[in-house]
């Protein structure tokens, strides 16, 4: 361990040196500076663990001198040693992290006490610094993410499995004999809503979590071996190619080591035997198959077995039946008959004996494509901020209504659906209000005579109001004064017309509504940052 110690004066370092019983505390090197700034260098090259330093120093004082390490030498624990009982240098000490302020003369018992005490605290938070440091390299191995690109590509490929199974066979001890495997899947898209929301803002770290859980079983008996699906990141695969008539068994087991580590459980999709490698794609679809055509309704178990009668019949129910009521609701501008046409829609839900979340996902496609399909018709002035959130563009946003149980809920899809339709109702309804809005006037009327005199006033008496008035609703709605409004149009036209370079700037200066030419390049140049005549040269003319 290393101590630096800062002092101008020298007969004070060597007094520390003598004063501190060094060996004791594990320390081995002692470096010296006499100000800041060779302090600073000392630091940067040999990082001491603890620095000693004094206050007022020529060049670089101690003062600056915290601040630097505050920023640039964190984990590095200070004690000042100062001649100065000055509650403001105390202070200062303490918001740039000093561990204790010790006057002179030196009294060593409180020396030695103050570096215990930085020592100790030191060696506490490289201890935590080291396990984070351990925990970083185990989440962010590149282990996981290989295995899981590898699998992927076999899943797609089947022929990708000759070129990789020497390697599979030593590491996830995968034989090269194995003639058969059966496939299951879990998805955090039908996970219970309490769990996801645990992890809302690290779902990677919950899809490492359930992964770890399975392959503790998996890999136990070397039966198998789960991994994240690279073309589907919120599922996770299980290949299993040992005692396949158990992985029933095996998978409820995974379940309560979920309910132990977790405090839930998952629903697993399950694919017949299948051979390897050549069937793996075919087990992992059926397992696929199995979870999505589970019936949300009912919760008898939470492990769903492949069968062709699972196969979901023909839909009579589209959500476009509904599309005609949910439109009025939506230009009525009426929560309440907004209310009404989504009830509808879940009346029929509900009294359908099978909901599946590959229905789920149908529903909430056809939604999606009625919004991009309303959005240009209802609210075609729309700002492109106020559209993205209402048109549901992230494909993580489809909703899979569950309870905290996992099971259908369809109260928390009605409220989703309740809220995208009331925002776009309110959208549209602004957007009527606009049409006919006087501020709008005002804006469309200054678009068109920009280039004449125009003055508040006239504005004013043009449309019978107040210039007050004028002022701060222009402002309330533009977020800019009228005056900088029409500025801003005349620059913009202005900027048009200097591309001919057989335009005098004078001219160009009458054509946007100014008499004078020299205001016109003051004000120019105040908006754009360079006069009239600069502008010019920088544009490619005829």
């Amino acid at each position: 361990m290393k101590v630096l110690l800062v002092d101008d004066e020298k007969h004070v370092r060597d007094a520390i040196r003598l004063l501190v019983k060094w060996q004791q505390y594990g320390i081995d090197t002692i470096l010296e500076a006499k100000d800041g700034e060779e302090a600073i260098q000392l630091v940067q090259q040999e990082q001491p663990e603890i620095i000693m330093t004094d206050m007022m120093m020529p060049v670089m004082n101690g003062v600056k001198l915290l601040e630097w390490l505050h920023a640039n030498a964190p984990t590095a624990k200070t004690i000042v040693i100062s001649g100065h009982d000055d509650f403001s240098l105390l202070r200062h000490t303490l918001k740039y992290g000093g561990m204790d302020y010790i006057l002179k003369p030196i009294d060593p018992s409180q020396l030695n006490e103050a570096l215990e005490k930085a020592i100790t605290a030191w060696l506490k938070e490289e201890e935590q610094r080291h396990v984070s440091r351990e925990l970083n390299i185990e989440v962010n191995s590149i282990k996981p993410m290989y295995w899981d690109k590898l699998l992927s590509s076999i899943l797609a490929e089947p022929a990708a499995y000759e070129a990789a199974a020497e390697q599979l066979e030593k590491e996830l001890r995968l034989p090269r004999g194995v003639q058969t495997c059966r496939v299951a899947i879990l998805s955090l898209d039908t996970m219970e809503r309490s769990v996801k929301n645990k992890f809302a803002q690290n779902l990677d770290l919950l899809i490492f979590s359930l992964i770890n859980i399975c392959n503790e079983f998996l890999t136990k008996n070397r039966r198998g071996f789960s991994f994240r699906h690279w073309n589907s990141q919120h599922e996770i695969v299980l290949l299993v190619w040992s005692e396949l008539a158990e992985l029933e068994d095996l998978l409820a087991a995974i379940n309560e080591g979920m309910r132990a580590a977790l405090h839930t459980r998952v629903d697993f999709g399950l694919g017949h035997v299948h051979p390897f490698p050549a069937g793996f794609q075919s087990a992992y679809q059926e397992a696929r198959s199995a979870l999505r055509q589970r019936n949300l309704k009912s919760k008898e178990t939470w492990i769903h077995r492949f069968t062709p009668a699972s196969k979901a019949a023909p839909q009579a129910l589209a959500f476009n039946q509904f599309e005609t009521g949910m439109q009025l609701a939506v230009q009525s501008g009426n929560i309440d008959q907004i209310g009404e046409a989504i009830q509808h829609f879940i009346d029929a839900v509900k009294d359908s004996d099978v909901v599946t979340p590959e229905q789920l996902d149908m529903w909430w496609s056809e939604y999606r494509v009625m919004l991009r399909r309303w959005a240009p018709q209802l609210v075609p002035a729309a700002r492109e901020a106020e559209l993205k959130e209402l048109l549901l563009d992230d494909q993580a946003s489809m909703i899979i209504p569950l309870d905290e149980r996992g099971m259908l809920s369809l109260s928390i899809w009605q409220q989703e659906l309740s809220r995208s339709l009331t925002h776009l109702s309110k959208l549209y309804v602004e957007s009527q209000q606009k049409d006919n809005n006087v501020i709008f006037e005002i804006a469309a009327y200054l678009d068109k005579h920009y280039h004449e005199d125009i003055s508040l006033q006239d504005i004013a008496s043009r449309f019978y109001l107040s210039r007050e008035y004028i002022s701060r609703k222009f402002k309330q709605e533009f977020n800019v004064n009228l005056s900088d409004y029409l500025g801003s149009i005349r620059m913009s036209k202005a900027k048009v017309l200097l591309c001919n370079p057989h335009l005098r700037i004078s001219q160009v200066a009458e054509m946007v509504g100014y008499q004078d030419e020299k205001y016109f390049s003051k004000v120019f140049k105040k908006i754009e940052g360079m006069t009239p005549g600069e502008y010019r040269k920088t544009t490619n003319s005829i």
